[in-house]
Protein backbone atom coordinates (compact mmCIF):
# COMPACT_ATOMS: atom_id res chain seq x y z
CA UNK A 1 0.00 0.00 0.00
CA UNK A 2 1.57 3.51 -1.04
CA UNK A 3 1.76 6.72 1.29
CA UNK A 4 -1.30 8.56 -0.46
CA UNK A 5 -3.14 5.26 -0.41
CA UNK A 6 -2.93 4.38 2.86
CA UNK A 7 -3.47 8.30 4.28
CA UNK A 8 -6.70 8.10 1.60
CA UNK A 9 -8.00 4.94 3.45
CA UNK A 10 -7.18 6.30 7.00
CA UNK A 11 -9.18 9.59 5.74
CA UNK A 12 -12.13 7.96 4.67
CA UNK A 13 -12.25 5.60 8.30
CA UNK A 14 -11.72 8.68 10.43
CA UNK A 15 -15.05 9.71 9.08
CA UNK A 16 -16.51 6.45 8.67
CA UNK A 17 -15.89 6.47 12.67
CA UNK A 18 -17.05 10.15 13.41
CA UNK A 19 -20.19 9.77 11.51
CA UNK A 20 -20.55 6.16 13.48
CA UNK A 21 -20.09 8.46 16.66
CA UNK A 22 -21.89 11.47 15.72
CA UNK A 23 -24.97 10.75 13.83
CA UNK A 24 -25.77 7.05 13.61
CA UNK A 25 -28.85 7.66 11.93
CA UNK A 26 -27.22 8.66 8.50
CA UNK A 27 -24.39 6.42 9.14
CA UNK A 28 -26.70 3.47 9.52
CA UNK A 29 -28.45 4.85 6.18
CA UNK A 30 -25.17 4.57 4.62
CA UNK A 31 -24.91 1.17 5.16
CA UNK A 32 -27.33 0.38 2.66
CA UNK A 33 -25.61 2.16 -0.62
CA UNK A 34 -22.32 0.47 -2.39
CA UNK A 35 -19.36 0.63 -0.80
CA UNK A 36 -17.98 3.61 -3.08
CA UNK A 37 -21.26 5.65 -2.62
CA UNK A 38 -20.86 5.08 0.93
CA UNK A 39 -17.62 6.53 1.16
CA UNK A 40 -18.50 9.37 -0.10
CA UNK A 41 -21.47 10.25 2.13
CA UNK A 42 -19.41 9.33 4.89
CA UNK A 43 -17.57 12.13 3.83
CA UNK A 44 -20.65 14.89 3.36
CA UNK A 45 -21.75 13.91 6.73
CA UNK A 46 -18.51 13.93 8.84
CA UNK A 47 -18.19 17.46 7.07
CA UNK A 48 -21.54 18.38 8.32
CA UNK A 49 -20.86 17.38 11.96
CA UNK A 50 -17.44 19.29 11.57
CA UNK A 51 -19.32 22.40 11.00
CA UNK A 52 -22.59 21.41 13.79
CA UNK A 53 -20.21 20.79 16.37
CA UNK A 54 -17.95 24.07 16.10
CA UNK A 55 -20.54 25.83 18.94
CA UNK A 56 -19.16 22.64 21.42
CA UNK A 57 -15.94 23.00 20.62
CA UNK A 58 -15.19 26.64 21.45
CA UNK A 59 -15.64 28.84 24.64
CA UNK A 60 -15.64 32.42 22.50
CA UNK A 61 -17.64 33.52 19.08
CA UNK A 62 -14.89 34.42 17.71
CA UNK A 63 -12.65 30.99 17.68
CA UNK A 64 -15.95 29.33 15.84
CA UNK A 65 -16.09 32.12 13.18
CA UNK A 66 -12.23 31.26 12.48
CA UNK A 67 -12.87 27.92 12.28
CA UNK A 68 -16.04 28.25 9.88
CA UNK A 69 -13.94 30.74 8.00
CA UNK A 70 -11.13 27.80 7.37
CA UNK A 71 -13.96 25.84 5.82
CA UNK A 72 -15.51 28.62 3.50
CA UNK A 73 -12.23 29.56 2.40
CA UNK A 74 -11.32 25.43 1.80
CA UNK A 75 -14.50 25.45 -0.68
CA UNK A 76 -13.20 28.84 -2.27
CA UNK A 77 -9.82 27.09 -2.68
CA UNK A 78 -8.11 29.61 -0.55
CA UNK A 79 -7.83 28.32 3.18
CA UNK A 80 -5.00 28.96 4.49
CA UNK A 81 -2.80 25.34 5.80
CA UNK A 82 -3.27 21.71 3.59
CA UNK A 83 -5.95 20.36 3.24
CA UNK A 84 -4.59 17.12 3.56
CA UNK A 85 -3.73 17.79 6.99
CA UNK A 86 -7.31 17.08 7.79
CA UNK A 87 -9.13 13.81 7.10
CA UNK A 88 -12.71 15.06 6.57
CA UNK A 89 -11.38 18.20 4.71
CA UNK A 90 -8.99 15.81 2.60
CA UNK A 91 -12.21 13.43 1.86
CA UNK A 92 -14.70 16.61 0.75
CA UNK A 93 -12.59 17.89 -1.99
CA UNK A 94 -12.33 13.94 -3.27
CA UNK A 95 -15.71 13.82 -2.96
CA UNK A 96 -16.06 17.05 -4.90
CA UNK A 97 -14.22 16.03 -7.45
CA UNK A 98 -15.47 12.94 -8.34
CA UNK A 99 -19.00 13.58 -8.00
CA UNK A 100 -19.27 17.47 -9.61
CA UNK A 101 -20.89 18.68 -6.64
CA UNK A 102 -21.51 22.32 -6.38
CA UNK A 103 -19.56 24.22 -3.89
CA UNK A 104 -22.07 27.12 -3.20
CA UNK A 105 -24.87 24.43 -1.16
CA UNK A 106 -21.98 23.48 1.23
CA UNK A 107 -20.85 27.69 1.68
CA UNK A 108 -24.33 28.26 2.71
CA UNK A 109 -24.65 25.17 5.36
CA UNK A 110 -21.23 26.24 6.78
CA UNK A 111 -22.72 30.47 7.04
CA UNK A 112 -26.69 28.78 8.71
CA UNK A 113 -23.98 27.23 11.03
CA UNK A 114 -22.72 30.68 12.36
CA UNK A 115 -26.09 31.02 14.12
CA UNK A 116 -25.18 28.67 16.32
CA UNK A 117 -22.26 30.55 17.45
CA UNK A 118 -24.13 33.15 19.39
CA UNK A 119 -27.06 33.02 21.75
CA UNK A 120 -29.53 35.19 20.03
CA UNK A 121 -32.55 33.17 19.49
CA UNK A 122 -34.04 32.01 16.26
CA UNK A 123 -36.62 34.99 15.48
CA UNK A 124 -39.04 33.79 12.69
CA UNK A 125 -40.09 30.75 11.13
CA UNK A 126 -39.30 31.99 8.33
CA UNK A 127 -35.71 31.98 9.79
CA UNK A 128 -35.79 28.76 10.78
CA UNK A 129 -36.97 27.32 7.57
CA UNK A 130 -34.17 28.79 6.37
CA UNK A 131 -31.62 27.36 8.35
CA UNK A 132 -33.28 24.10 7.90
CA UNK A 133 -33.14 24.15 4.69
CA UNK A 134 -29.60 25.29 4.28
CA UNK A 135 -28.58 22.50 6.73
CA UNK A 136 -30.62 19.55 6.62
CA UNK A 137 -32.19 19.83 3.04
CA UNK A 138 -29.02 20.68 1.49
CA UNK A 139 -27.80 17.65 2.75
CA UNK A 140 -30.68 15.28 1.36
CA UNK A 141 -30.13 16.99 -2.09
CA UNK A 142 -26.07 16.72 -2.26
CA UNK A 143 -26.55 12.96 -1.26
CA UNK A 144 -28.76 12.90 -4.27
CA UNK A 145 -26.38 13.89 -6.56
CA UNK A 146 -23.93 11.54 -5.15
CA UNK A 147 -26.18 8.35 -5.67
CA UNK A 148 -28.11 9.56 -8.80
CA UNK A 149 -25.71 11.99 -10.18
CA UNK A 150 -27.49 14.38 -12.70
CA UNK A 151 -30.60 12.25 -13.00
CA UNK A 152 -31.33 13.30 -9.79
CA UNK A 153 -34.58 14.65 -8.67
CA UNK A 154 -37.07 17.91 -8.14
CA UNK A 155 -35.46 19.98 -5.17
CA UNK A 156 -39.52 19.99 -2.82
CA UNK A 157 -38.46 15.85 -2.03
CA UNK A 158 -34.86 17.06 -0.47
CA UNK A 159 -36.82 20.27 1.24
CA UNK A 160 -39.50 17.98 2.71
CA UNK A 161 -36.98 15.72 3.72
CA UNK A 162 -34.65 18.10 4.99
CA UNK A 163 -37.60 20.10 7.29
CA UNK A 164 -39.27 16.82 8.29
CA UNK A 165 -35.60 16.13 9.76
CA UNK A 166 -34.63 18.73 10.65
CA UNK A 167 -37.77 20.19 12.74
CA UNK A 168 -37.71 16.41 14.46
CA UNK A 169 -34.04 16.92 15.48
CA UNK A 170 -34.09 20.47 16.62
CA UNK A 171 -37.10 19.03 19.16
CA UNK A 172 -34.96 16.49 20.13
CA UNK A 173 -31.79 18.25 20.71
CA UNK A 174 -33.84 20.89 23.49
CA UNK A 175 -32.16 19.25 26.15
CA UNK A 176 -28.41 20.02 24.71
CA UNK A 177 -29.25 23.42 23.68
CA UNK A 178 -30.84 24.99 26.67
CA UNK A 179 -28.06 23.66 28.48
CA UNK A 180 -25.91 26.15 26.74
CA UNK A 181 -28.08 28.66 26.84
CA UNK A 182 -29.48 28.45 23.16
CA UNK A 183 -32.89 28.61 21.88
CA UNK A 184 -33.80 26.83 18.22
CA UNK A 185 -37.30 27.48 18.59
CA UNK A 186 -38.43 30.64 16.71
CA UNK A 187 -39.23 33.87 18.90
CA UNK A 188 -42.77 34.62 16.93
CA UNK A 189 -43.61 30.68 18.21
CA UNK A 190 -43.01 31.26 21.36
CA UNK A 191 -45.12 34.47 21.45
CA UNK A 192 -47.68 32.87 19.47
CA UNK A 193 -47.97 30.24 22.21
CA UNK A 194 -47.31 32.08 25.45
CA UNK A 195 -44.19 30.34 25.94
CA UNK A 196 -41.73 32.05 28.16
CA UNK A 197 -38.46 31.36 26.88
CA UNK A 198 -36.87 30.61 30.38
CA UNK A 199 -39.16 27.76 30.75
CA UNK A 200 -36.96 26.04 27.64
CA UNK A 201 -33.84 27.30 29.65
CA UNK A 202 -34.78 25.93 32.60
CA UNK A 203 -36.11 22.41 31.18
CA UNK A 204 -39.56 22.60 32.56
CA UNK A 205 -42.25 20.75 30.08
CA UNK A 206 -45.10 23.34 30.33
CA UNK A 207 -48.32 23.02 28.32
CA UNK A 208 -47.50 26.20 26.01
CA UNK A 209 -44.16 24.41 25.38
CA UNK A 210 -45.70 20.89 24.56
CA UNK A 211 -48.74 22.67 22.70
CA UNK A 212 -45.90 24.57 20.29
CA UNK A 213 -43.95 21.50 20.16
CA UNK A 214 -47.07 19.62 18.70
CA UNK A 215 -47.97 22.20 16.26
CA UNK A 216 -43.87 22.20 14.96
CA UNK A 217 -44.50 18.23 14.83
CA UNK A 218 -47.61 18.79 13.00
CA UNK A 219 -45.62 20.77 10.16
CA UNK A 220 -42.91 18.41 9.96
CA UNK A 221 -45.24 15.41 10.26
CA UNK A 222 -46.98 17.51 6.51
CA UNK A 223 -43.57 17.63 5.06
CA UNK A 224 -42.73 13.62 5.88
CA UNK A 225 -45.51 12.36 4.31
CA UNK A 226 -45.26 14.81 0.95
CA UNK A 227 -41.63 13.56 0.88
CA UNK A 228 -42.65 10.09 0.99
CA UNK A 229 -45.40 10.78 -1.20
CA UNK A 230 -42.97 11.76 -3.85
CA UNK A 231 -40.40 8.82 -3.66
CA UNK A 232 -41.47 7.10 -6.66
CA UNK A 233 -40.23 9.73 -8.64
CA UNK A 234 -36.95 9.58 -7.35
CA UNK A 235 -34.60 7.38 -8.86
CA UNK A 236 -34.31 4.45 -7.52
CA UNK A 237 -30.44 4.52 -6.55
CA UNK A 238 -31.23 7.45 -4.53
CA UNK A 239 -33.87 6.49 -2.27
CA UNK A 240 -31.93 5.28 0.28
CA UNK A 241 -30.69 8.44 1.04
CA UNK A 242 -33.96 9.15 2.71
CA UNK A 243 -33.81 6.18 5.24
CA UNK A 244 -33.40 8.96 7.85
CA UNK A 245 -37.15 9.94 7.43
CA UNK A 246 -37.66 6.63 9.47
CA UNK A 247 -36.44 8.21 12.53
CA UNK A 248 -38.03 11.62 11.90
CA UNK A 249 -41.05 9.29 11.78
CA UNK A 250 -40.48 7.69 15.17
CA UNK A 251 -39.36 11.01 16.60
CA UNK A 252 -42.32 12.75 15.51
CA UNK A 253 -44.68 9.99 16.89
CA UNK A 254 -42.49 10.55 20.45
CA UNK A 255 -43.44 13.99 20.14
CA UNK A 256 -47.16 13.81 19.55
CA UNK A 257 -47.47 11.10 22.10
CA UNK A 258 -49.46 11.54 24.86
CA UNK A 259 -47.33 12.35 28.37
CA UNK A 260 -43.85 13.43 25.92
CA UNK A 261 -41.05 15.26 28.03
CA UNK A 262 -38.78 17.24 25.85
CA UNK A 263 -36.17 17.18 28.66
CA UNK A 264 -36.31 13.39 29.21
CA UNK A 265 -34.66 11.47 26.07
CA UNK A 266 -35.75 8.53 24.80
CA UNK A 267 -32.93 7.15 23.26
CA UNK A 268 -33.47 4.56 19.97
CA UNK A 269 -31.43 1.09 20.48
CA UNK A 270 -28.67 0.54 17.18
CA UNK A 271 -29.99 -2.33 16.79
CA UNK A 272 -33.77 -1.31 16.31
CA UNK A 273 -32.87 1.36 14.01
CA UNK A 274 -30.71 -0.51 11.44
CA UNK A 275 -33.62 -3.13 11.77
CA UNK A 276 -36.22 -0.50 11.02
CA UNK A 277 -34.02 0.97 7.98
CA UNK A 278 -33.45 -2.51 6.88
CA UNK A 279 -37.41 -2.85 6.16
CA UNK A 280 -37.52 0.60 4.62
CA UNK A 281 -34.85 0.04 2.74
CA UNK A 282 -36.88 -2.58 1.08
CA UNK A 283 -40.00 -0.97 0.62
CA UNK A 284 -38.19 1.90 -0.95
CA UNK A 285 -36.68 -0.05 -3.48
CA UNK A 286 -41.00 -1.55 -4.32
CA UNK A 287 -41.71 1.68 -4.80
Amino acid sequence: MSGATGRNEADAAYCAGLVRESDFERYAATLFVTPEHRRALLSLYAFNIEIARVREQISQALAGEIRLQWWHDLLSGTAHGEATGNPVAAELLQVIERHQLARAPLKRLIDAHRFDLYDEPMQTMADFRAYLQDTASALQSLGVKVLAGDIGTNDAVCRDAGLAIGIARIIEAMPRHAARGQIYLPVESLAAFQVDPHVILQGRATEELLALLRNLAAEARTHLQDALAALPDVPKPARRVFLPLVMAGRALDRIEATGYDPFAPQPVSRLRLLTSMWLKARSFDRL
